[in-house]
C-alpha cells in the first residue's frame, strides 16, 4: 500500500492569510494528503508569504532553510502576496520549486503531480487584473476562534501598500456562503469568529463580480449575529470612513458582537495622510472613537500606524505621538515605513533615515504599552466573560475578555474552549490580568 504523502504548512502575516492556508490544507485533506507540523517531516512545504514588511520578505529565506533541515528532499511550495509580487524572486530561492500567483494559489493541488525537486523553481502566476473572482475562506483546527474571510482585494491606492497589487481588486463573499461558512464553524464547536480581509468595510463590493452589489458591510452583521451557535463575533479591521454610526450602533446593542474595534490610522498628522492618499483626516478619526465610546464606554480600540513614512518631519511625528497620547484608545500595532517596490511613496524624496525610523516606533510602542496598562486598570472590579484558549503556556492558560483584555491562570485542559464568567482582579508582573471567577460554572 502507498504510503500517505504528508503536507506542512506556515503563514506569514495576516489573519487574512491563516484562513486562506487553512482552506489551501483542507484541498490538500481532500486529496489524501495527511497534515503535520511545520517541524516535522513533510513530502511537501506550503509557505503563504506576506509583503507587507521587509521582515516578512526575509523572514522566508529562514523558513524554506527551516524545511530543508528536516527533509532537504521535500518540495516547497511558496503562496501569497509575495508569491504575487515577486515570483522570480522566490523561485530564485535555495530549496523553492513552485511559486503560485495570487489566482493559482487555490488550485494548488492541479499543480502536483510530479513532485520532482527542481533546480529553479517553476513560477506559475497571473497578471494581477485577472484576480477577479472570490475564493471564501476560513480557518480552525489550531485554534479556540476561527478567522472568517468576507473579503478580498482594494481598490483604494493608498501610496505605501502593494496590497492591490497583491490582491487585485476589491471582491466580496456571496452572504449566502459567508453565513454558510459561519455555520460550519459553529458546527465545529468554535466560540468566536473573526471577521476578516483586505478592507472589509468595502464589503458587497463584487459580490457578482463585477462593481455591484446587494449588500453592505451592516447588512453582514446584522445577518451574521443571527448565526445560532456562535457566540462571538469580532470585526478585525475596519478603516473609519467605512465604519458607519450604524454599524457602531447595532453592534453596541447586538447577540454576538463583541465591544472590540481595530481601525486604521497610519499618521495623526494631516499632511502625512493626505501624501499616504489615506480617505480620511484626523478629525474624522477622533469622530469615530468617541463614537464608540459614547454607545461602548469599555470598548477596546486598537490603532495602526506607520511611522517614517518619506516627509514625515520631527513635527509630524509629534503631531501623531501627542494625537494617539489623547486619544481614548487601548492599543497601538506600530510599523515602521519600508520602501515597496512600485509604490508612489517608493519614489517620494524626504527620505526619513532607517535610524529616526526606530527612534520613532520605540517611542509609540512606549506609549502603546503605556495606552494598553491604562485601559487595563479602567476594567478592574468589573465583570466580563472569558474564552480560553487552547495552549498550555509555561504551566499557564491564556484567555480573552469580551473587550479583549488577556488574563490567565494556571493550566487546567477543562478550561480550553469555555466561557466564563470573572471579576478582573489585578495587573500581574506581565501585564496580563488575574481574576476570581464570578460564578464557578461553566457557562458555555
Amino acid at each position: 500500500m502507498q504510503d500517505t504523502k504528508k503536507v506542512a504548512f506556515y503563514t506569514l502575516g495576516c489573519k487574512l492569510n491563516f484562513s486562506e492556508t487553512s482552506t489551501i490544507a483542507r484541498s490538500f485533506k481532500d486529496e489524501g494528503f495527511q497534515r503535520v507540523d511545520f517541524s516535522e517531516a513533510a513530502d511537501i512545504y506550503v509557505i503563504n508569504t506576506c509583503s507587507v514588511t521587509d521582515n516578512a520578505d526575509k523572514r522566508f529565506k529562514t523558513i524554506v532553510k527551516q524545511a530543508q533541515k528536516v527533509n532537504e528532499n521535500a518540495f516547497v511550495i511558496a503562496v501569497g502576496c509575495y508569491a504575487q509580487l515577486k515570483p522570480e524572486e522566490l523561485a530564485a530561492v535555495d530549496g523553492v520549486d513552485l511559486v503560485l500567483g495570487a489566482t493559482e494559489k487555490f488550485k494548488i493541488t492541479n499543480y502536483l503531480n510530479d513532485l520532482t525537486k527542481n533546480d529553479m523553481g517553476e513560477v506559475h502566476s497571473c497578471e494581477i487584473g485577472e484576480a477577479d473572482f472570490y475564493v471564501g475562506s476560513y480557518s480552525f483546527g489550531d485554534r479556540t476562534r476561527a478567522f472568517l474571510k468576507v473579503q478580498d482585494g482594494c481598490d483604494y491606492k493608498c501610496t505605501y501598500c502593494t496590497i492591490p497589487l497583491a490582491r487585485g481588486i476589491s471582491r466580496s463573499d456571496t452572504l449566502e456562503n459567508v453565513l454558510e461558512n459561519a455555520k460550519k464553524i459553529s458546527d465545529k464547536g468554535i466560540k468566536e469568529i473573526v471577521l476578516t480581509g483586505v478592507n472589509i468595510g468595502d464589503y458587497g463590493k463584487g459580490e457578482f463580480g463585477n462593481k455591484k452589489h446587494e449588500h453592505t458591510f451592516l447588512d453582514l452583521v446584522k445577518a451574521l449575529d443571527q448565526v445560532e451557535g456562535i457566540e462571538r463575533l469580532r470585526i478585525s479591521s475596519i478603516e473609519p470612513n467605512l465604519l458607519k454610526n450604524e454599524t457602531i450602533d447595532f453592534v453596541s446593542g447586538s447577540n454576538s458582537f463583541v465591544p472590540h474595534f481595530h481601525i486604521p490610522l497610519q499618521s495623526g498628522s494631516n499632511d502625512v495622510l493626505k501624501a499616504m492618499r489615506r480617505r480620511y483626516l484626523k478629525e474624522l478619526y477622533v469622530d469615530r472613537v468617541q463614537k464608540i465610546k459614547e454607545v461602548m464606554p469599555d470598548a477596546c480600540i486598537g490603532v495602526d500606524v506607520i511611522v517614517g513614512f518619506p516627509g514625515e518631519t520631527d513635527e509630524h511625528f509629534l503631531e501623531t505621538y501627542n494625537f494617539l497620547n489623547e486619544l481614548d484608545i487601548s492599543y497601538l500595532h506600530v510599523f515602521t515605513y519600508s520602501e515597496r517596490d512600485n509604490t508612489l511613496a517608493a519614489e517620494m524624496d524626504e527620505v526619513v533615515p532607517l535610524k529616526v525610523r526606530k527612534k520613532r516606533s520605540k517611542m509609540l510602542r512606549g506609549l502603546s504599552a503605556k495606552k494598553r496598562r491604562a485601559f487595563y486598570e479602567s476594567q478592574l472590579g468589573k465583570t466580563k466573560t472569558v474564552l480560553f484558549e487552547g495552549e498550555n503556556k509555561e504551566g499557564y492558560i491564556h484567555g480573552f475578555t469580551e473587550n479583549y483584555v488577556k488574563v490567565k491562570t494556571p493550566w487546567d485542559p477543562a478550561l480550553v474552549n469555555t466561557l466564563h464568567q470573572v471579576e478582573l482582579k489585578e495587573i500581574g508582573e506581565d501585564g496580563l490580568v488575574r481574576f476570581s471567577y464570578v460564578e464557578d460554572k461553566i457557562l458555555l
